[in-house]
């Protein structure tokens, strides 16, 4: 298990990282994961009710629908938090597991602050945000369309009215995790990220994935900002 703890914002920042114990359904390799990330986060007086966002890496379409799927069977309630899943076929795995779960937990500078998870409507397998503690964390988003240009720039759409919708703005986010499908272009990414003025983030990332669960998405993006009030 990789941890790392990091300070942003006057909050503690909890970034855990493990492969599934390999021998097991799908399902158990997921349910294990959270087990023993709790365990880890009971050491540092906090649990998945800390959570605020999650990534999971499946080696296949098949494996990231499972893995998708028990997840939402363990965050529950106001335990939701934001999630992105992914297709890796080998840089993340170092064993025959079949997900790599990544979780970040945030100790709120505020002990009372209220977990505010919000669904889709209609839902979707995922949350759309959560609010927590001043912050908002946004699950991953995707858009179909012929090319990156397209896909981007509504995606970019959808973030601005989750954005609007939980009283705040691009101006006020502190972190933007782009995932570029391999096939794609990263100097393309940026040129348009210029263009489109997405670039005066403190926190930019562009990660690389194998593949997508729904065919012909070429990017996912995920986005973590402050909250105006």
């Amino acid at each position: 298990m990789k941890k790392n703890i990091f300070l942003e914002h006057q909050r503690e920042f909890y970034a855990l990282s493990c492969e599934g114990r390999p021998g097991g359904t799908v399902e158990q390799e997921m349910r294990d994961l959270y087990q023993r990330f709790d365990k880890e986060l009971r050491g540092w007086d906090l649990s998945l009710q800390n959570t605020v966002r999650t990534r999971t890496w499946a080696r296949d379409k098949e494996t990231r629908n499972l893995a998708a799927d028990e997840r939402s069977r363990i965050l529950t309630g106001k335990g939701k938090a934001a999630s992105s899943s992914y297709i890796s076929l080998e840089e993340h795995f170092n064993s025959n597991a079949r997900v790599v779960l990544e979780l970040i937990a945030m100790r709120p500078a505020n002990p009372s602050s209220e977990r505010k998870p919000l669904d889709y409507d209609p839902v979707k397998p995922y949350l759309r945000y959560l609010i927590y503690d001043s912050f908002v964390f946004l699950s991953g988003s995707v858009a179909f369309g012929p090319n990156l240009d397209h896909q981007l720039t509504e995606v970019l759409a959808e973030i601005d009215g989750s954005l609007a919708n939980a009283e705040t703005s691009w101006d006020k986010v502190t972190h933007a995790a782009y995932f570029l499908h391999r096939n794609q272009k990263v100097e393309l990414l940026k040129d348009l990220l210029q263009k489109k003025k997405r670039l005066g983030v403190p926190q930019t990332e562009i990660g690389f994935v194998d593949d997508f669960a729904p065919d012909g998405i070429f990017i996912e993006v995920e986005v973590t900002a402050k909250i105006n009030k």
